[in-house]
């Protein structure tokens, strides 16, 4: 007897598994992002990893999540006179996330335990899943620490901690895009190393963006400066008013108006570095690196215009999750892109192996 390898099926699911988890972690950022937006989110002020999974089912138990909500200064600088049917729609929203996210934990998890039990995953693949594990154990601690900025001296939670549970979020998904591009076996795109290399900054500059719209939004920046082009009466404002905190470095992170401009002036970067990096693309001819290059520089337009139509209609729900829901296509595209341009060493699952007969 001898053996035959057959890696395509045992491959084939764990690409499967884990691009749901990553449309999974992509309907959390956005229910997050609603939950930002309609104020939900110091609606529950203790942080119960299991017992937290059930939602209070008795009036009683409704009456006790709202006394303990007028307790934190969000409710009384901000909601004083709720009603508990009004509560209760702030409520329902930070539950789901909070449910959606001991979901992924669980549908990471347990899959991840039956593929190790099974012997299908190769020492490299387990250590990136590993690590994306405890990345995600790291995300649950850090939405609580976010929470928690928001519950006894502020009436939301710090601007520096929601745009660090956003990135981390985004970049456990961006390891995952990448990890499943990694599975599937593609000839290498000969291409010129310039390529690669503004590539690889259109990522960077793309997390650098999601964090500069993580502080917009934990700042409330986008209901201000509903102008364009112009930005407070400029394009470029004065730099008295960008800069009249002290230290300096605090207007970027503090300023509504600096944190504003930032954003904007990042986004005018993104949209001509990867202008220029579709027009070498395909003047390279670079096969599929052209195409992925077109469909990053459109989605990247595209959520320009997003961005100047929430600015302009002061952020409109709507408009706002849609402006985010673009973004997560902007950075899978990203991270394709650099995928796609890099060095070919997949990340494999081990190959089964099936008996096949052999004469004599």
């Amino acid at each position: 007897m001898t053996m035959i390898s057959t890696p395509s099926e045992p491959r084939r699911a764990v690409r499967w598994w884990l691009i749901s988890v990553a449309a999974l972690i992509a309907l959390m950022v956005l229910v997050g992002g609603a939950t930002r937006l309609t104020e939900s989110g110091l609606s529950i002020v203790e942080w119960k990893p299991v017992t937290g999974s059930v939602p209070p089912l008795s009036e009683t138990q409704w009456t006790e999540a709202f006394e303990a909500y007028k307790k934190i200064p969000q409710y009384r600088e901000l909601n004083s006179g709720m009603s508990l049917s009004e509560f209760k729609e702030i409520f329902w929203w930070e539950w789901s996330h909070r449910l959606l996210g001991r979901f992924i934990g669980v549908a990471y998890l347990l899959p991840f335990l039956f593929f190790l039990w099974r012997g299908g995953l190769s020492g490299e693949l387990k250590r990136r899943l590993w690590l994306l594990f405890a990345l995600g154990g790291l995300q649950g601690a850090v939405g609580w620490w976010m929470v928690a900025s928001g519950l006894t001296e502020r009436v939301e939670v710090s601007q520096y901690r929601l745009a660090t549970h956003l990135v981390l979020a985004l970049l456990i998904f961006a390891g995952i895009v990448w990890t499943v591009r990694r599975l599937k076996e593609r000839p290498q795109i000969a291409a010129p190393a310039r390529l690669r290399l503004t590539s690889a900054l259109l990522l960077v500059v793309t997390f650098v963006q999601i964090y500069f719209g993580a502080l917009v939004a934990g700042l409330r920046a986008g209901r201000a400066y509903n102008t364009w082009p112009q930005i407070d009466g400029a394009f470029i404002p004065s730099g008295e008013r960008l800069w009249f905190e002290t230290p300096w470095w605090r207007n970027m992170f503090d300023n509504v108006l600096t944190v504003q401009f930032e954003h904007r002036m990042t986004a005018y970067a993104l949209f001509v570095l990867a202008a220029l990096h579709a027009f070498d693309a395909v003047r390279s001819r670079a096969g599929t690196a052209a195409v992925g290059a077109l469909w990053l520089f459109a989605a990247i337009g595209l959520q320009a215009v997003l961005g100047i139509l929430t600015l302009l209609n002061q952020v409109p729900i709507d408009l706002a999750l849609t402006h985010q829901a673009v973004a997560i296509v902007v950075l899978t595209l990203a991270v394709m892109q650099v995928e796609r341009l890099g060095s070919r060493q997949p990340a494999q699952a081990q190959p089964s192996a099936v008996p096949a007969s052999q004469p004599g």
